[in-house]
């Protein structure tokens, strides 16, 4: 499975876009740009797994898109924290 330039660039855009929104909401978790971004991306595969699990439906588009991975990486930041505080 090739991936495009243009659809790895989008999906770059969305985890960090995800990320520095999840790294406001949860704050003092943050892991700089490339960490957020990377955040946001496993967060965004976490949101696709638990959210349809849970009944929850988030709109589509760019926005949903983005919602989904913030959501996905907020919860992955609060786990994360809860693990370094231990």
């Amino acid at each position: 499975m090739a991936i495009s330039v243009e659809a790895l660039l989008i999906i770059l855009l969305i985890g960090g876009i995800a990320g520095w929104l999840a790294g406001l909401i949860v704050r003092g978790f943050g892991f700089g740009i490339i960490g957020n971004i990377v955040i946001g991306i496993v967060g965004a595969f976490l949101a696709s797994w638990l959210l349809p699990q849970l009944g929850i439906s988030i709109g589509g588009g760019i926005v949903g898109s983005i919602l989904h991975a913030m959501i996905g990486a907020v919860i992955l930041l609060v786990i994360i924290g809860l693990i370094r505080r231990i």
